[in-house]
């Protein structure tokens, strides 16, 4: 049959091995193209044999079976074991090619049966067979820390173990093994596809050398190779630590603002009602209240807190209205021009506000009372307070609207400035929409508009959008130029002003300092030792903002300290977010820079004292990345440098491995220069007739190479095969 068919070879190849090591999975995954995922890889294990009859039954099976080896046409014919000891498996090994010997990476028993029984069985049936070591599961020598795979391995307890280090067999005992028995050592994952098909075109090729000693005269297998060596397998890097992001709780802190009333220094009035709101907040939202509490109101505010006795009032410009605090309500509603003088007695007696006597010839107060040119807004008042609640500014801004603006409409522009939200069952859109755009409120213009042009639904997220330039809006205008600010921090190397009412709403250590009976409480000044104004900068457009500028990574300890030191969880979150970027682009721009390296170094164990923990674990996902250049680091502790050691990438046996292998193939393009012939007759004259080949040119040919034991890795080149000889 083979003088019909010389260019067509069948190779039975025989798989044996202890019980679980992967025998089946790895005849699948050559057989049957199969990839499996870890999930499929962690089903408890149920002893099966892979049926020769495959290649019968199936035809896809045996069209996979066909592969060209070094210009040879051959068939593959699997033959799968029972991997019990007692079984007989002398049907298996009758007129097998070659033997694959397999054990498990994470299980050193096997390989010492591999030693101890499977080799000894097989040379008694199988004297002259070649023989391949085969190291399976090689993917756990890098999973068995996973996390993904160590939950599968919890979920499935007590059926499946999950492996230790202590387990694992590292690619230097296989080989030494291989070496003791003069036989190709070689590793595959069926789960990384890694050296899969490479095992089986080398026990092929082992086959053909055999069988090229035994029939001489088949010119077809001239030129076939021995096993090449398998290059060193690198695991994959480890992921990239993700940084957790507290979530975000601002609308919800300024929701309580709003319902709270910290420090509350201004009240609007529509019809019968007021609202205590913020003149931070409402100057930020609309432009007709920033233009009207910029002006005048700023320097009357200022002169009515220097003065203690007496309040001095803006000088009215025409006509005026008055408002009262009804029995009722308790709250400043507009009254007729003949209850001014008991509305002012009512004021005066409720709120101990120092207000000058009202002359003869003047029917409203003056210096206190303004009339304002403006459609919405009709007057605004500026009062100071004595005896006042805890936790409340002593200077209020009362400002009247229009009837234009009615109560309900005005709630729901409030909640909007605070909550970034409407009602949809009280929203009135057209009256919303002339209110707004009244009132240069322009994000909830264009949120109006475009609810009305689209006949949308009412959605949270959709109306946020529109919300989101508010809290940019109030960064701007009162980190940057401090105004309305009414309470000023002393700093190491500075002041730094702020409002106290946001303060207290998005900050909890704030809170219990501001309402609580301290001396900070009423403080207009308060000391800060320990902070600087670079910390306490980016800490303000965090409170307004909820987000933070650029910061350096040189200066993020003395942040994360202060962040930390206040309970703020989210800010200690963004630095981290923040300083990781800076370096990761760092990286990007130079390319694995030292300088990255140093700054992780340095701030590797400070940060675990901020607990700062994302930023601590990218250090040291960085840092295990580059162990050659800190491992001699003094300042470490002896945890840190035991973690990094044991969590070096690439880990100390691929360095062994790759080492070892490039000796190899140095020694093997050397063989084969002096081997090679220089001019053509030297050829002839080298290469011979084989019919009288020397016995010993031909056990050179097809002994086991002691560099053949090897892993590999796919980012490593693979050498040029050995010429024949």
């Amino acid at each position: 049959m083979d003088n019909e068919q010389p260019h067509q070879e069948l190779v039975k190849c025989v798989v044996v091995g202890d019980t679980a090591v992967g025998k089946t999975r790895l005849i699948c995954a050559r057989a049957c193209n199969k990839h499996v995922s870890l999930s499929q890889l962690m089903t408890t294990h149920v002893p099966t044999v892979w049926a020769i009859d495959q290649y019968r039954i199936y035809k896809d099976v045996l069209e996979r079976s066909w592969e060209v080896v070094d210009g040879v046409n051959v068939s593959l014919r699997l033959w799968d074991t029972f991997g019990d000891h007692e079984k007989d498996r002398r049907f298996a090994y009758g007129r097998s090619d070659v033997v694959l010997l397999c054990f498990s990476i994470t299980n050193p028993i096997s390989l010492r049966n591999c030693g101890a029984m499977w080799y000894p069985e097989i040379r008694r049936f199988c004297p002259n067979t070649p023989i391949l070591l085969v190291g399976c599961k090689n993917d756990l020598r890098y999973m068995y820390r996973d996390e993904t795979y160590l939950n599968f391995c919890k979920d499935r307890s007590p059926f499946i173990r999950a492996p230790r280090k202590s387990d694992l067999v590292m690619p230097d005992q296989g080989r030494a093994l291989a070496h003791e028995f003069g036989i190709y050592y070689y590793e595959t994952s069926v789960f990384t596809y890694y050296g899969v098909n490479e095992v089986f075109e080398n026990a092929i090729r082992a086959a053909l050398i055999a069988r090229r000693q035994q029939r001489f005269w088949m010119t077809n297998l001239k030129r076939v190779q021995r096993p090449l060596l398998q290059a060193p397998f690198r695991p994959p890097r480890p992921m990239e630590p993700e940084v957790a992001v507290v979530n975000s709780v601002y609308l919800e802190n300024m929701t309580t603002l709003l319902r709270q009333q910290y420090f509350s220094d201004m009240v609007i009035i529509c019809g019968p009602k007021g609202f205590p709101v913020h003149r931070f907040m409402m100057a930020a939202a609309c432009e007709a209240f920033h233009r009207l509490l910029t002006t005048d109101c700023v320097s009357l505010s200022a002169e009515l807190a220097r003065s203690s006795s007496e309040s001095s009032m803006v000088s009215s410009m025409g006509e005026a209205t008055t408002g009262d605090f009804d029995e009722d309500t308790e709250y400043l509603i507009r009254q007729d021009q003949a209850k001014q003088m008991r509305v002012w007695d009512q004021i005066k007696r409720r709120s101990s506000c120092q207000i000058l006597p009202l002359s003869d010839s003047c029917k409203k107060p003056p210096d206190l009372y303004r009339e304002v040119n403006h459609p919405a807004i009709v007057s605004i008042r500026v009062v100071k307070c004595e005896k006042i609640q805890h936790a409340t500014s002593q200077t209020q801004t009362i400002v009247t609207m229009s009837k234009l603006i009615s109560q309900a409409v005005m709630q729901e522009i409030i909640n909007f400035v605070y909550t970034g939200q409407l009602d949809s069952a009280a929203f009135k859109q057209q009256e919303i929409r002339q209110a707004a755009e009244l009132l240069g409120f322009h994000e909830l213009t264009k949120l109006n508009q475009f609810i009305l042009d689209q006949h949308l639904l009412f959605d949270k997220g959709f109306m946020l959008q529109f919300h989101t330039p508010l809290p940019q809006r109030l960064r701007d205008m009162y980190v940057e130029r401090n105004l309305f600010a009414d309470v000023t921090f002393d700093l190491d190397d500075g002041i730094h002003l702020a409002h106290r009412a946001i303060l207290m709403a998005r900050c909890d250590p704030m809170k219990a300092m501001f309402q609580g009976h301290f001396r900070e409480s009423n403080s207009r000044v308060i000391s800060f030792p320990g902070v600087k104004m670079y910390a306490f900068h980016i800490l303000l457009c965090y409170i307004y903002s909820d987000k933070i500028p650029k910061v350096e990574p040189a200066r993020c300890l003395e942040l994360l300290e202060l962040a930390n030191r206040l309970c703020m969880n989210r800010l200690v979150n963004l630095v981290e977010a923040r300083v990781i970027d800076q370096l990761q682009h760092q990286d990007r721009v130079c390319g694995e820079d030292d300088q990255v390296v140093e700054i992780a170094l340095s701030l590797l164990e400070p940060v675990k004292l901020h607990n700062a923990h994302n930023l601590a674990e990218w250090c040291t996902w960085r840092l295990c990345g580059a162990y050659d250049r800190v491992c001699r680091a003094k300042h470490l502790s002896q945890a840190s440098r035991e973690y990094l050691a044991d969590n070096r990438w690439p880990p100390v046996w691929y360095v062994k491995e790759y080492d070892y292998y490039q000796k190899c193939v140095n020694e093997q393009t050397k063989e084969q220069k002096e081997l090679r012939p220089t001019t053509s007759v030297q050829a002839a004259q080298q290469t011979g007739c084989l019919c009288f080949t020397s016995k010993v040119r031909r056990s050179s040919e097809t002994g086991p190479d002691a560099s053949t034991a090897l892993c590999r890795t796919e980012d490593v080149p693979h050498p040029a095969p050995m010429a024949p000889l």
